[in-house]
């Protein structure tokens, strides 16, 4: 006979499951299948041609430590606040690195700090996503990187149905535009346009990539993967944290569309491409100044074209949050 505590242990397990299977199966691949549907019926404005010899940014980002209060004082930022979220966009590469759980707290104690998910490069635990450009075979143009600083609307706040956006000239006759959004299933949707008014074509590459500095703690249940994930080319694919480290060159997917990040026993931060898009995605580790660095991230094969006096631009999503049972589905 099964006493009342074995009980408990087995409806704990069982529920378990269901939230990881839920997660998977009624968020993250609907997600995925929307986007990629809504990709399908979008008119392009741009054309587009193969190229092979871009890359990602990667693990250069700084890493020398320094504590979130600093590195959050350190630079511009502008304000996210809805009812599940705080946090802001760091100005500077317009990266997502400081976002709060509110809903969510390290014990419970109600009076204990909420759940920091993503923090700023070199804090410790740094997990952070970027989204953006890299030129093709023959572009000379400057394009913003992790170091460039946005533009963003005097006291602009991020919130649900309140989207933001952010500008940067490059002084040469592009003008780039981020368009940041977020819905109530903490989907961050960000629009990338690119106004061309030089004389010559730009090719431009859209890429994206979620960065955790340190290795995290993990629970170990084999009913909870912890680690790399996402479902490329159909498959879904589990890579642990020991699987990159030591290894000598990233672990590479091609996929048309799909979606990959991190995923923790309770939260998860998965980038959601353009659906249409044919992607190369790496998963890697590196070690820089004593820290270990892991990043997935994804590189679109084509490029994108903009032609004097055109606009181009490219949608992709984030999901960012907790991988709630409500949520799901």
């Amino acid at each position: 006979m099964i006493d009342h505590n074995n009980k408990n242990f087995i409806l704990a397990i069982v529920l378990s499951m269901a939230i990881i299977f839920g997660w998977q199966y009624f968020y993250a691949v609907p997600i995925a299948e929307q986007a990629r549907q809504e990709a399908t019926t979008a008119q392009p404005s741009t054309t587009t041609t193969t190229t092979s010899t871009a890359q990602v940014p990667g693990a250069a980002t700084a890493v020398t430590p320094v504590t979130r209060d600093q590195a959050l004082a350190s630079s511009q930022r502008l304000k996210i606040e809805t009812p599940e979220l705080q946090g802001s966009i760091n100005l500077t590469g317009a990266q997502l690195d400081d976002l709060h759980l509110t809903q969510y707290r390290e014990t419970i104690d109600p009076k204990s700090p909420t759940i920091v998910l993503l923090s700023p490069a070199g804090t410790p635990n740094a997990f952070f996503a970027e989204q953006g450009f890299v030129g093709a075979t023959g572009t000379v143009a400057r394009l913003p990187d992790s170091k460039t600083v946005w533009q963003a609307p005097a006291d602009a706040v991020l919130s649900v149905g309140k989207p933001v956006t952010l500008t940067w000239d490059n002084g040469a006759g592009l003008i780039f535009t981020r368009q940041i959004s977020i819905d109530d299933h903490l989907v961050f949707s960000v629009t990338q346009a690119v106004q061309n008014n030089s004389a010559a074509p730009v090719a431009l590459i859209p890429y994206a990539r979620v960065q955790r500095q340190d290795t995290p703690v993990i629970a170990g249940w084999w009913v909870f993967f912890e680690g790399m994930l996402g479902v490329l080319g159909d498959k879904l694919q589990e890579i642990n944290y020991s699987d990159v480290q030591g290894a000598k060159e990233p672990t590479r997917i091609d996929s048309q569309g799909g979606w990959l990040g991190f995923t923790d026993k309770y939260w998860a931060a998965v980038m959601i491409p353009d659906q249409s898009r044919a992607i190369s995605t790496s998963f890697l580790h590196q070690v820089q100044n004593g820290r270990d660095v892991y990043q997935t991230d994804y590189l679109a094969k084509d490029a994108i074209i903009i032609q004097p006096g055109a606009t181009g631009q490219y949608q992709d999503l984030l999901f960012a949050g907790a991988k709630v049972v409500e949520t799901v589905q």
